[in-house]
């Protein structure tokens, strides 16, 4: 399965795009030479996220997480929690969502 989440010439060079994916929200980001995209969701309470100088962060309860290792830097999130990264591949001007291939 492969789907298009957004065009790489939309990709900020910093903060992050908000792109939507099934009926939910992803960030998308350019981390160094990579692409990255995680779920716009928090792992505390499921509240929305802002980036912020290379965190994002929830709109709702301030747990941070960092950019480039997904995982939880403060706040109410559990400890040991990382960002939901989605499983991407970019081809031709796009980057894509791949599953199973």
């Amino acid at each position: 399965m492969k789907h298009e989440i957004c065009k790489i010439a939309d990709i900020p060079q910093t903060g992050s795009l908000i792109a939507p994916f099934f009926g939910r929200e992803v960030h998308v980001w350019r981390s160094g030479e990579r692409i990255r995209a995680a779920a716009n969701v928090c792992l505390h309470f499921g509240g929305p996220l802002d980036c912020k100088d290379g965190t994002l962060v929830c709109q709702w309860h301030g747990a941070k997480f960092d950019m480039e290792s997904g995982e939880r830097l403060e706040g109410p999130a559990p400890k040991g929690s990382r960002l939901m990264f989605l499983s991407t591949r970019v081809e031709d001007d796009a980057l894509n969502y791949v599953w199973g291939e």
